[in-house]
């Protein structure tokens, strides 16, 4: 007799046709936190050609994990720049500081999953409405600690 240990969360499928898109920043929001019980928060970026992603930040209690699946990636991980590329996989784990934009001569599609998860949509949201001019980007340094999420300067970008 088998027996199944019940689950934290039913499980959650996304269709990719229904997923939010931000175009202003190239993300396509899968699953946050809060529909996963806290396991991860998941979205996927395409960017165009050279398009930049993220500033240097750091994550102080999650991993932030990349999927390259289509173009280039160039990843800033402590102090090395590396270039990802379709099927490479990189974990950057708590406390290391980076960041991430298309590779100048490539657009660069990739799974991004950030574990254990923190409801993050809403930053994502805030950052689209930066890049709208809606918003003035200081607007985000007193949401730090909130979305784990901490901007780093003099870092080599």
């Amino acid at each position: 007799m088998s027996h199944f240990a019940a689950t934290p969360y039913d499980p959650v499928i996304v269709r990719g046709d229904e997923a939010e898109h931000l175009p202003e920043i190239g993300h396509h929001l899968l699953a946050d936190a809060g529909a996963t019980d806290g396991a991860l928060s998941a979205h996927r970026i395409r960017l165009a050609r050279g398009a930049d992603g993220a500033v240097p930040h750091r994550h102080d209690h999650s991993s932030e994990l990349f999927f390259v699946v289509d173009g280039a990636l160039d990843l800033l991980v402590g102090t090395e720049i590396v270039v990802a590329r379709p099927g490479d996989f990189l974990v950057v784990p708590p406390h290391c500081d980076h960041a991430f934009r298309a590779h100048p001569d490539s657009t660069a599609d990739a799974l991004i999953v950030i574990t254990p998860g923190i409801d993050r949509f809403d930053y994502l949201r805030h950052v689209a409405r930066i890049r709208r001019g809606e918003a003035d980007r200081n607007s985000l340094l007193c949401e730090q600690d909130r979305y784990d999420t901490h901007f780093v300067a003099g870092t080599k970008w």
